[in-house]
Parts: structure tokens; C-alpha cells; sequence
């Protein structure tokens, strides 16, 4: 492998990792109770769900393929990528307008704050909503990509860069919490802020670019 494709693999890997940064930053600004292991948590969920998505989107235009052809692979690659792009959105869009209406009931409570906990369930279900998009992805890979091993060279990359990036969100957007200074609601509302305008851009990005 050249360089030049090394490089190409390395900004594929940051371009995707900028959406699971999005979400890494919502998480660090609303959960409370973060410590190391929950900050590498977050970050290694995404970074891990981040890089299968490329290589599921990979090999099930591979078996898709297989059974169809090529021509047919190619009619079933925009029509997954369609469905993914707009999954993706509702997902997204449902957890982040959530996020804003309670952030917003909560100001309208003078006495009683909510401190929102860690929830695995939660960062699990943001790692699949900012990820299933990148599936698309594998698809695309599939007609650059002529052997199969090249693919887990282009996850593995994908999988440092994306865990670093997160963990640099994590850190940084708990440091914001922390400023915020039991402003809970104000760092919900902006973490689904960011939830909805990541929804908008990843339908806006499906057809414009």
C-alpha cells in the first residue's frame, strides 16, 4: 500500500470521526459522574462502532454481490445508503430533541435540578446513531478496495483515530461541564443542540456532497 492511499485511509479516519467528536462533546457535557474508565468507555464505543460500520457496510454489499451481481450491488449500495442516512437522522434527531425538551422543562423548575447519571445504555445507543451512517461508507470502499485485507488496514486506522479524537472531546466537554457549575439543564440543552444540527448535517451531507 502507498503512501498517498495511507494518507487518503488517515482523512477518511478523521472525516468520520468528526460526528462520533460531536457526541463525545454531548456526552461530556451532560453526564456528571465521568471518570477515567467512563471517558475511555465513551470513547472506545464510538471509535469501535465508528470503524464496524465501514467493514459491515463492506461485506454486505459483498454477499449483496454475490446473489445479485454487479449491477444489481450497485442498485442495492444507494438504496442502504439511503435508508442508513435517513436511520441515522431519525435516531439523532429523536435522542437530541429529547435531550433540549427536558433541558427545557428543567429550567422551569427553580428547586429541583436532575444531575444526569452515566448510562450505558444511553452511550450505546448514541454510538450506533452517530456510526450507522458510516456504513455508507463500506459501501463506497468496496469498489476502491481490491482485496479483502486492505479493509482491516482502512478499520484499524479508522478505529486510533476516531478513539483519540473522542477521548480529546470527552475531556474537553467535561471540563465545560465542570464550568457550568451545576447548570445541568443548560449543558442538556446543548448537547442536543449539537444531537440535532449532527441530524440535519448528515441528511444535508447525503445530498449535497
Amino acid at each position: 500500500m502507498s503512501i498517498s492511499i495511507i494518507l487518503k485511509v488517515i482523512l477518511l479516519g478523521i472525516a468520520l470521526s468528526m460526528d462520533a467528536f460531536a457526541v463525545s462533546i454531548t456526552d461530556g457535557l451532560i453526564y456528571s459522574n465521568l471518570n477515567k474508565k467512563r471517558t475511555f468507555l465513551i470513547a472506545g464505543t464510538f471509535a469501535l462502532m465508528q470503524a464496524l460500520m465501514p467493514l459491515i457496510g463492506y461485506w454486505l454489499l459483498e454477499i449483496v454481490i454475490y446473489f445479485v451481481g454487479e449491477q444489481g450491488g450497485a442498485e442495492a449500495a444507494k438504496i442502504i445508503s439511503l435508508v442508513v442516512t435517513w436511520l441515522a437522522f431519525g435516531l439523532l434527531l429523536f435522542i437530541g430533541g429529547k435531550m433540549i425538551i427536558e433541558s427545557l422543562i428543567e429550567m422551569n423548575k427553580e428547586k429541583i435540578k436532575h444531575i444526569k447519571l452515566f448510562s450505558y445504555k444511553e452511550v450505546f445507543i448514541m454510538g450506533i446513531a452517530t456510526s450507522i451512517d458510516a456504513l455508507a461508507t463500506g459501501l463506497a470502499l468496496h469498489a476502491e478496495i481490491s482485496d479483502n485485507v486492505t479493509i482491516w488496514l482502512h478499520v484499524s486506522i479508522i478505529l486510533i483515530i476516531t478513539l483519540a479524537i473522542c477521548l480529546v472531546g470527552v475531556i474537553l466537554a467535561h471540563q465545560i461541564h465542570k464550568l457550568l457549575k451545576g447548570r445541568h439543564e443548560i449543558a442538556n440543552l446543548i448537547g442536543g443542540v449539537i444531537l440535532v444540527i449532527l441530524a440535519v448535517w448528515i441528511v444535508l451531507s447525503h445530498y449535497i456532497l
